[in-house]
């Protein structure tokens, strides 16, 4: 009986600590931003929500700015200057690099979801993020950069490994991410996924 109960209790557990966590992160995004603008809005205007509407706005005509050629050019000039400061163009550039790594419209940072062989009876799902780095950095035109993310964690490997040993997978990047930052644990939903032809 009573292992019957804690059966149901880490079951319960289980349900409601995803739900949990997503509406926390959420309250605190919201809360952060609303607090953070609140100071900036005139009293007479403001009310409960209004520091989330002037962020999403703002960032809307962020949006724009960035499409303009002068923002453009002033943004390219920033980026020279944070990439020549010492520690301070690692600091920005992994974190431009892990931005770009989940923005989907960057499609030349994640070409394809792979399977990467790593002995006869191990694959492991991985990402081309350069399919043109083994010949630059190795003069090796068989070799393509795979990105190998850690599971349950942010990090991984960036490995150089040859085209034979790599498999293109049927499944979309946002799914195989999923797949691989938890472990290979899928929802009920989740469709499998298929080989194809190693990348050219």
């Amino acid at each position: 009986m009573l292992k019957k109960i804690m059966l149901l209790v880490v079951q319960g557990l289980l349900a409601v600590v995803p739900i949990t966590l997503t509406v926390y992160a959420l309250y605190w995004l919201v809360t952060t931003v609303e607090l953070a603008l609140t100071p900036i809005i005139p009293a007479q205007w403001y009310f409960p929500g209004m520091g989330l509407v002037t962020g999403i706005v703002l960032l809307f005509f962020a949006g724009l700015l960035v499409n303009a050629y002068v923002v453009k050019v002033l943004l390219h000039w920033g980026e020279r200057v944070f990439e020549r400061i010492p520690l301070v163009k690692t600091f920005y550039g992994a974190i431009q690099d892990a931005v770009n790594l989940i923005n989907v419209g960057k499609q030349q940072k994640m070409q394809s979801v792979v399977s990467v062989q790593i002995s006869d009876s191990i694959d492991l799902i991985g990402f081309v993020t350069n399919a043109e780095g083994g010949k630059t950095l190795f003069n090796d035109a068989q070799k393509i950069g795979v990105y190998i993310p850690l599971s349950y964690q942010i990090g991984g490997y960036t490995l150089y490994i040859d085209k034979a040993k790599v498999t293109s997978l049927d499944i979309d990047v946002e799914t195989a991410m999923r797949i691989a930052l938890t472990g290979g644990s899928q929802s009920k939903n989740e469709n499998g996924f298929k080989k194809q032809k190693p990348p050219q």
